[in-house]
């Protein structure tokens, strides 16, 4: 079974198609949908079965990868992750935007996402299609990087079509949301008031 390649316009994406999308995902879909920087592979992070088909399309076990949410606004972050004041004020400053937080976990994250760090990412990109994804569905979907299965040297793959080429056989739904780009989030451990950034990608950390 081939997925279903989806045209949505970045900039004004229309309802029924991100109405769509949630019921797939409600129904335990895995989709590949475009962010601020790299196209994601992503679910429900409710649907433990979606974790476990995002797992095996990575090779990896759900509790040995540092999966990140992608949440739809600041006051949404506190339902699943414990964030200091410091951070929180760094975050308003700089989300929505190409950063993943890394903080604290809570107890509302599944606990198939918990690894031993008991720690989580957050994202709040800023594009439309993700986050009217999140805000319909009610709660965070997984963000995880997809690699181009046939080609070791280029690490992120930009071209949706090409997206749909090598992966319509692993997933429900690949989102055309325009040519995604190739570099990453910055990611910041926001754990303690020391932020440190664990990989330096499309966001710039000011000191």
């Amino acid at each position: 079974m081939s997925a279903e390649f989806l045209r949505i316009h970045p900039d004004t994406p229309e309802e029924r198609k991100i109405r769509h999308v949630v019921d797939v995902l409600r129904n335990g879909g895995v989709i590949i949908y475009p962010t601020d920087t790299i196209y994601g592979l992503g679910c429900d992070i409710h649907n433990t079965r979606a974790i476990e088909r995002i797992a095996r399309i990575k090779g990896i076990k759900p509790q040995k990868n540092d999966f990140s949410f992608i949440c739809h606004d600041l006051s949404h972050i506190a339902d699943y992750a414990r964030v200091g004041n410091q951070a929180f004020k760094l975050m308003k400053r700089l989300l929505p935007g190409p950063y993943t937080f890394i903080l604290d976990v809570s107890h509302r994250v599944p606990k198939i996402l918990h690894t031993s760090k008991r720690t989580v990412g957050i994202r709040i990109p800023d594009h439309n299609i993700p986050r009217q994804i999140v805000n319909l569905l009610g709660n965070p979907i997984i963000t995880t990087t997809i690699k181009d299965i046939e080609d070791d040297i280029v690490p992120y793959i930009t071209d949706p079509e090409i997206i749909f080429e090598r992966f319509q056989h692993l997933v429900d739904i690949v989102i055309d949301g325009g040519m995604g780009g190739n570099v990453p989030s910055t990611i910041i451990d926001a754990t303690t008031d020391d932020f440190d950034v664990v990989r330096q990608g499309l966001g710039l950390l000011e000191d």
